[in-house]
């Protein structure tokens, strides 16, 4: 049966297909150490107290209608309140900001309104998504691959090449899936060649926008900080779309509280998309995540906690990393810096296994660490990198403490069985 162009072409995700083999593993009685999703265990990670018991609330006083296509007036608000006085970022409730149901349809959305097909989307590898984003609209990829000098990070110097004619420049940061964030200077850079590159374009000619993916924003560690294109450069404000929301922040992935920050002419015509796709946020969500924002001591108190939490693991994960390098197994890990991730390096490709076995490819290696030490991570190629990239990604939002040590010695193991 002939299905449309999009859906014959799209291509599956590989997150997805290993989750498929874990469940296949773990339904065998296995235990797996899941470093895989995105996601949080809401038993280790709960959403602060307070805004749940807004969201009960919410839901006792029947606010279970549709909410504004937009969003709800005081969610508007109350983020423009929270993004004012912790970026110092000053957007219009009415025009300028837009709710929706987590970060998904407002990229979408973000796409929708920007590029049309055959323009050129630059997007660096390895990122979220933005493969996908661009395959939906047939649009020109045109694909930077980042390096481990920096951080996986891309930069001006390899940027400059590919802005000539472009329509929309895809940034996120801190970014996913490495974990790893822009330092000032290097975004200041970015930042100066879209104002350069813009200045050049003609009055009928489409700008060249930036969509600046921030969600994990507030969960930076150590000396990081987190910069953003507005805050570095005011020039760039009628250029830029922010994506952000609780659902990182929080840990409320499943809440569906997300948001766009951007100037009117691009975030009223969001809307309207929006509007038809239906992907509003709840109202009894939004409702809550109003009253919540406004809690600034409630908030602070949940971010101190969560952050340490999540930077005791990712600490903890890197030093067992560098401690199997330091034992001369091929193995490595960036020092943590941002959300929830942390940047491994795997290289075993060409060692054998105990039964005689040779890991080939990547993929053998994902699989053998899977088998062996029962260590799940995704691979960086889930992310647009080359299939045979030894680095992958390792998320600590289901990760319990304890296990940590356990997990390290399964690995050591593992590796020690290699020659």
């Amino acid at each position: 049966m002939k299905l449309s162009h999009l859906a014959e072409t799209l291509i599956g995700s590989e997150i997805i297909k290993l989750a498929g083999e874990i469940k296949e593993k773990q339904a065998k009685g296995e235990k797996i150490y899941n470093f895989t999703i995105g996601d949080f265990d809401p038993k280790v990670f709960p959403i602060p107290a307070e805004f749940e018991q807004e969201i009960v609330n919410a839901y006792k006083e029947h606010y279970t209608n549709y909410p504004p296509a937009d969003g709800i007036p005081e969610l508007r608000k109350a983020v423009g309140e929270f993004i004012s006085e912790r970026e110092n970022l000053s957007y219009d409730p009415t025009s300028e900001i837009v709710i929706s149901c987590g970060g998904r349809p407002i990229i979408y959305a973000t796409y929708r309104t920007l590029v049309d097909r055959g323009e050129k989307v630059i997007y660096a590898t390895p990122s979220w998504n933005n493969n996908h984003y661009t395959h939906f609209l047939e649009a020109e990829h045109v694909v930077l691959e980042t390096r481990v000098e920096n951080d996986f990070m891309p930069t001006a110097a390899e940027l400059k090449p590919l802005l000539k004619g472009a329509t929309l420049l895809a940034l996120c940061s801190p970014q996913n899936p490495t974990g790893t964030a822009f330092a000032k200077q290097q975004l200041e850079e970015i930042c100066d060649l879209v104002i350069a590159e813009n200045k050049m374009r003609g009055e009928n000619e489409k700008p060249l926008f930036v969509m600046f993916d921030q969600m994990y924003w507030v969960l930076t560690f150590g000396d990081t900080h987190h910069y953003n294109p507005v805050g570095l450069r005011p020039e760039m404000k009628p250029f830029t779309i922010f994506i952000d929301g609780m659902s990182k922040s929080f840990a409320a992935t499943g809440v569906r509280v997300g948001w766009a920050l951007g100037p009117a002419n691009v975030i009223g015509k969001m809307k309207a998309i929006l509007s038809h796709v239906g992907a509003w946020s709840p109202m009894a969500e939004q409702k809550a995540a109003a009253k919540y924002l406004a809690q600034k001591d409630n908030v602070n108190t949940y971010l101190k906690h969560f952050k340490a939490e999540i930077e005791e693991r990712l600490v903890k994960i890197h030093a067992g990393f560098t401690a199997l390098k330091n034992a001369g197994h091929n193995v490595e890990a960036i020092a943590p810096q941002a959300a929830i991730y942390l940047t491994l390096k795997i290289d075993l490709v060409g060692k054998t296994t105990a039964d005689g076995k040779k890991l080939e490819s990547q993929g053998d290696v994902t699989s053998y660490i899977l088998d062996e030490a029962k260590l799940a991570v995704v691979p960086f190629s889930a992310f647009g990198a080359a299939k045979t990239s030894p680095w992958y990604r390792m998320s600590v939002g289901t990760c319990v403490k304890q296990e940590i040590p356990e997990m390290l010695e399964k690995l050591k193991a593992a590796l020690e069985k290699l020659s």
